[in-house]
């Protein structure tokens, strides 16, 4: 689906990102969850956007780490930043996920909102 780059939501596009997350394909999640992460639309996630996206879902779930955000940040790209550039593309961003299962379930759980559908 679209998104209007307009800096703003409207219903429809929450609609369809609220149904995509709740009964989407696992790549389209992933690229979905991609476009989201990448706050400045540059193409990529570099390392302090994905420090900023680790931070933010260990402050919302919570729980006890054995590592720090910043160490957990430096694992994911030592593991899947294939070209060693410093920033993840889309392609290795979802082929990374899908090859580490520690990330992928970081990411899915950063948009989990089954909890919230169950209150509903």
């Amino acid at each position: 689906f679209f998104f209007q780059q307009d800096g703003y939501i409207d219903f429809m596009e929450y609609v369809a990102a609220l149904s995509l997350v709740l009964r989407g394909k696992m790549e389209q999640k992933l690229r979905w969850y991609f476009k989201l992460y990448d706050v400045d639309g540059n193409g990529c996630i570099d390392r302090h956007e994905l420090l900023n996206i680790i931070k933010a879902i260990r402050a919302i779930n919570g729980g006890d780490h054995e590592t720090s955000a910043e160490e957990f940040t430096n694992r994911v790209f030592d593991r899947i930043d294939v070209n060693g550039d410093g920033e993840l593309s889309l392609d290795e961003f979802v082929e990374g996920a899908r090859k580490d299962e520690e990330f992928m379930e970081v990411m899915m759980k950063s948009l989990d909102l089954s909890h919230i559908v169950a209150m509903i």
